[in-house]
């Protein structure tokens, strides 16, 4: 009953309203703007969460990756341009739904299979995370150190492109979390005497740059390009409840696999929708439609990504393990306002935890209401010059960075990571290993140093832990597997160059 009241009061509260109603209305408008990812909508908006209260900030954020799925299909259907990586799916059969003049509908499908899964996935969400974090309470520090590993290795074997450029970008990060003082004996390292570094780099700036200014970079770097934009706006049209159940299967089908794809690092939204998609064209009745505004297309992929948004919570809430950018940010966000994800964090503050239900909730409710008010601004926004997009979205970058420390240096940490990032992008370097490194290289070191403090230096403490050595023995499974798969692709590339 307690977490009911504690989320009956977040509910109630103007300022968690207000953070989850301006969380979701930047959210759709930052996702239907292509190439402006959830990840990168919630970063943007990340720096100004400093002044808000713990639990407001967190509904924000949240309320962001909420609305940026959603607000990724509009681009998706109506100019046949994916908002977001996991609206690429919608784009099959959203565009065509729209070239027959069905544009509201797919709107109004997209919507309302979102809205449901979402639900769906919050309800999932609160019945595993306390037996999760009661399972998390057997963790000591050697096998919060195997799970940092494990995670950390998890999303190097699933990063796009190679294995070893994963490890690669993984370790960087790893490195870049060691600069500042040492965690335990106070010692500086590579500061090279200067004291904007005593506290390490900030890994919000980290991620503004990787995220925010590459993208920028990216997008300058392409030009602006207005052909297929289109000025028409459509109405969205709701579904009704006999079309719905008739549409049962592939909404099923879509939150079922966003509900297990979620909690899995490296999948995400987008592999969901994509798997989603294509199971409901296995499923189906009428499979010759797909690819011709088949509406189960859309509902399929909308209803995974979308209730991805609560099961990915999963890991990050109860092992403080992101699966992906998204929740890497949002991973940030909780440390930066002081909050430590892990087993405790349901017994310690359960008035955040139960607090974040009830803003979820919020959250999908505003969803719904935004959807069918804010189209027209939207597709408005969808259709300005990209110059201008570029440039008010740099602005909100450097003005945020600013906000926090008022210091000139930090801006210069955010576009080094920005050129880093970009040249990540070029050589098609995956981001997210970078990411954990810098973000999980507190969580490695800190715990390997006690680990080692509890048995005099020996690291056999790490293999008579049971969790421990299961979790580095997946771990090395992971990567095994990872290496194997590697070994079969170059060697199939080598074949196919070969005919």
């Amino acid at each position: 009953m307690d977490g009911i009241s504690y989320a009956l009061t977040a509910v109630t509260t103007p300022s968690v309203l207000l953070a989850a109603a301006g969380g979701v209305l930047w959210g759709i408008l930052g996702g239907a703007l292509p190439g402006l990812s959830p990840s990168i909508a919630m970063a943007l908006l990340l720096p100004f969460t400093f002044d808000m209260t713990p639990l407001a900030a967190i509904v924000m954020l949240t309320g962001i990756y909420i609305g940026a799925e959603y607000g990724g299909s509009i681009p998706a259907i109506l100019i046949r341009t994916p908002g977001t990586n996991a609206a690429a799916a919608t784009v099959i059969d959203g565009y065509a739904m729209h070239q027959q003049g069905r544009g509201g509908e797919a709107l109004g499908l997209s919507l309302v299979a979102g809205t449901i899964a979402g639900l769906v996935g919050l309800i999932c969400l609160v019945l595993l995370t306390a037996p999760l974090s009661a399972l998390a309470l057997y963790f000591t520090p050697p096998a919060y150190f195997a799970l940092a590993i494990m995670g950390l290795s998890v999303i190097a074997a699933l990063s796009e492109g190679s294995l070893v450029k994963g490890l690669i970008m993984g370790i960087i990060g790893l490195m870049i979390s060691t600069i500042g003082t040492d965690p335990l004996s106070g010692v500086t390292r590579f500061t090279f005497g200067g004291a904007e570094l005593l506290g390490g780099i900030e890994y919000i700036f980290v991620m503004l740059g990787v995220f925010a200014v590459a993208e920028l970079m990216s997008k300058m770097a392409e030009g602006d390009d207005e052909e297929g934009i289109t000025k028409s706006v459509a109405r969205v049209k709701l579904p009704g409840v006999k079309k719905l159940w008739a549409l049962r299967g592939a909404l099923g089908i879509g939150t079922g696999v966003g509900i297990i794809e979620g909690p899995i690092p490296g999948a995400g939204g987008t592999v969901a929708a994509f798997l989603s998609y294509n199971e409901a064209k296995r499923w189906s009745k009428t499979p010759e439609q797909f690819g011709h505004g088949a509406e189960e297309g859309v509902v399929a992929p909308e209803a995974a990504n979308n209730a991805v948004t609560s099961s990915a919570l999963i890991p990050t809430l109860t092992f403080g393990i992101p699966g992906s950018n998204s929740m890497a940010v949002l991973l940030g966000g909780l440390l930066i306002h002081g909050i430590q994800p892990g087993p405790m964090l349901l017994s310690t503050r359960p008035d955040l935890v139960y607090g974040l239900f009830g803003g979820l909730f919020l959250s999908n409710m505003f969803m719904l209401i935004f959807g069918l008010l804010l189209l027209g601004p939207a597709v408005w926004l969808v259709n300005r010059p990209k110059p201008y997009l570029t440039a008010s979205i740099f602005m909100i970058v450097l003005s945020g960075v600013y906000s926090i420390n008022q210091s000139l240096f930090d801006f210069w940490v955010v576009l080094l990571s920005g050129v880093l990032g970009y040249g990540m992008k070029l050589l098609k370097f995956p981001v997210l290993p970078l990411i954990l490194g810098v973000v999980l290289g507190y969580m490695i070191e800190a715990n390997y140093r006690r680990s080692l403090l509890l048995t005099n230096g020996e690291h056999r403490v790490f293999f008579e832990n049971p969790l421990s050595l299961g979790l580095l023995l997946c771990a090395g499974l992971i990567i095994g597997l990872a290496v194997v798969s590697e070994i079969r692709r170059l060697r199939h590339g080598r074949r196919a160059t070969q005919e």
